[in-house]
């Protein structure tokens, strides 16, 4: 620890109270004794103190939270195809701060995981890019990594062009997003989903209108009811809605509901993610399946193949592979 302050110019107090997750350190000298300790090696020498021999059984899970289906569907995938190979799941939440997922992140091996399978939500690819990890890492979503890493996500662009499609091809003309950029060149879910949208009308050469654009910064029921209310309010005519997550499309359907508008007959509704309630909505929801199955499968596949290489000291790892799994629609009663 001495060293790594020594190296940092910090004081060992500081390192101790970055490695503990402690606050009142910037998030400068926070990344700074992060890059460090990555330098000197550090994490794995502390690691060495508690591992008596080989592996521990334990795969990190690192998302922002657990509150979203999204992620609690994830870490069930995940758990269930970490336990077929005899390994347990460790589920760590970040709440979508950057400096608590490069900590969680940065300190896999100290944490005496196996292999940490990260979903970040803040943290970028210059912040990573300083970092050395011991331990193998596998990226899921559509956050921007760099390419030295294995990263699975789905098709966000080609699910939300299927999406879109569908709703113009079967008669509706004025589609709104719920949750939608009109600024889409950020590669998140929300720009990247809005771009899927965008590129549909371009294909089928139907006229967009910006006011069909809804934006908000959440995409859960309440931001779907507010979005539809807002536009029938601001007599925006729409006669089909593309939310970009399946809650917001819940929000959409209480909301037409309210204004008495039929579904799919008035307005059609298709949603993203495909989660399990979409069977059990008045009328069933219609939805993105983006393959959420495929990708947890292909996440272990990779990271067994890391840990694998690690643990048989292999003096080439296998190269590092992006793999995009494809989305497809699930029709249900929500669209015609």
């Amino acid at each position: 620890m001495i060293d790594v302050a020594r190296e940092a110019g910090v004081s060992a107090m500081t390192v101790s109270n970055v490695i503990n997750g402690r606050p009142g350190v910037s998030a400068e000298t926070r990344l700074r004794v992060l890059a460090t300790i990555s330098k000197l090696g550090y994490q794995v020498n502390l690691a060495a103190r508690h591992l008596r021999a080989g592996r521990t059984g334990a795969v990190g899970l690192i998302v922002p939270d657990i509150d979203r289906p999204y992620y609690a569907q994830l870490a069930s995938r995940l758990a269930n195809g970490v336990e077929k190979r005899g390994l347990h799941l460790v589920v760590e939440r970040t709440g979508g701060d950057a400096e608590r997922e490069l900590e969680a992140i940065s300190f896999g091996r100290l944490r005496m995981y196996d292999g940490v399978v990260v979903s970040p939500l803040r943290v970028d690819a210059a912040d990573l890019d300083q970092l050395r990890f011991e331990t193998p890492v596998v990226f899921i979503g559509e956050r921007p990594v760099p390419k030295t890493f294995d990263h699975v996500m789905m098709d966000n662009v080609g699910g939300a062009r299927q999406a879109t499609r569908h709703l113009l091809t079967t008669g509706s003309r004025r589609v709104a997003i719920i949750g939608g950029r009109h600024d889409d060149h950020v590669d998140d879910m929300p720009s990247l989903r809005t771009r899927g949208y965008r590129q549909a009308h371009v294909e089928l050469g139907i006229d967009l209108d910006e006011e069909l654009v809804v934006e908000s910064e959440s995409f859960d029921p309440t931001a779907g009811f507010r979005a539809v209310k807002r536009l029938h309010e601001s007599g925006v005519a729409f006669d089909g809605v593309f939310a970009l997550t399946d809650a917001a499309a819940m929000g959409a359907l209480r909301a037409l509901a309210d204004l008495r508008l039929d579904v799919p007959r008035d307005v059609q509704v298709i949603g993203f993610d495909n989660g399990k309630e979409t069977e059990f909505l008045v009328p069933r929801l219609s939805s993105v399946e983006p393959g959420n199955q495929a990708m947890a499968d292909r996440v272990l596949e990779l990271l067994e193949q890391r840990v694998a290489a690690a643990g048989d000291g292999a003096k080439r790892a296998p190269d590092p592979v992006t793999t995009i799994v494809t989305a497809q629609l699930a029709l249900r009663e929500s669209t015609r």
